[in-house]
């Protein structure tokens, strides 16, 4: 068995790196995840992120855009369909730019820490 020293799940998750040896690619598409890693061969068949990084995307873009459109409207004093235009601009493209790296993030952390499915033991 090969060693694999410690990467750190933030950075590799961040870069969409494979969460075990921080070399191959994760994603083969924008958000779809590779069959396996293409330097350590780690199979991420079972690696699935959920709705986890789309919810945080949520929270985070949805409060973003309002202080956004806030500031459009009452500091640059932008008409309010302009402001509206901003914020919904400025969310697309945060919401672009931090799905994948935080799906990847949610999947390096789940490598790390053994997480499995959940199971009924009787």
């Amino acid at each position: 068995m090969a060693y694999y020293p410690p990467v750190s799940p933030y950075s590799a998750g961040l870069a969409g790196k494979c969460p075990r040896c921080g070399q191959g690619e994760l994603f083969v598409r924008y958000l779809k995840i590779a069959s396996s890693c293409g330097a350590c061969q780690l199979d991420f068949e079972k690696a699935e992120s959920g709705d986890g990084p789309a919810v945080f995307v949520i929270f985070i873009v949805g409060f973003l855009a309002v202080a956004l459109a806030i500031v459009a409207r009452y500091v640059w004093y932008a008409p309010i369909w302009a402001a509206f235009l901003i914020s919904a601009v400025g969310a697309v493209v945060m919401i672009f730019a931090l799905l994948q790296p935080l799906k990847g993030v949610m999947i390096a952390l789940q490598y790390r820490h053994n997480a499995e499915e959940g199971r009924l033991e009787k």
